[in-house]
């Protein structure tokens, strides 16, 4: 999926101009004057109105990339009200979950993350798992956080993939002795 659209389907205009934006800023944000992106951003979201779940939700991730957690946090959880759907909905949730961890929230990012784990599988679950370790740290679980780390990332190497997602298990297995 890209910004909520299927493989092989052909993006809607608007998707178009909102991918195309994103990708000019991913590819020089110091290029950038952050207010003038975040306006651009607000003018594509006000094509789709006020209580427009994809208006939230990419207006919160415009605040949340040029540093203003405090500020993209209510629009994640007016996004996420609205019934934000699709990949969005997933990216709300870890976008909004680490800049509760950044803002001091940890145990409420933990609490998110950890729901979100349980939910169907797809593209973003190792993106799941990194945030959910990095919030761990924050709340001084470490050894739960590296079996995460290490768990997400044994299943991308090209050899020692059991052996790895084994040590993992074993990092927060109740000892045996």
């Amino acid at each position: 999926m890209i910004n909520g659209t299927e493989d092989g389907e052909a993006m809607n205009p608007w998707e178009k101009r909102s991918e195309d934006l994103w990708a000019q800023f991913n590819a020089a944000p110091d290029e950038w004057d952050e207010e003038e992106f975040r306006k651009q951003v607000g003018a594509l979201a006000d094509e789709l109105g006020p209580d427009d779940p994809v208006a939230a939700f990419e207006r919160a991730s415009a605040w949340d990339s040029t540093g203003h957690s405090d500020k993209a946090i209510p629009l994640y959880r007016k996004a996420l009200e609205l019934g934000v759907e699709g990949i969005r909905r997933r990216r709300s949730v870890i976008q909004m979950s680490s800049s509760l961890r950044n803002m001091g929230q940890a145990d409420e990012s933990v609490r998110l993350l950890t729901e979100e784990r349980g939910r169907g599988s797809d593209e973003l679950d190792d993106a799941v798992s990194a945030t959910l370790a990095l919030a761990l740290t924050s709340v001084g679980r470490e050894r739960e956080a590296v079996s995460i780390a290490v768990g997400a990332l044994a299943k991308h190497l090209p050899r020692y993939q059991r052996s790895m997602a084994n040590y993992a298990r074993l990092l927060v297995e109740p000892d045996e002795d």
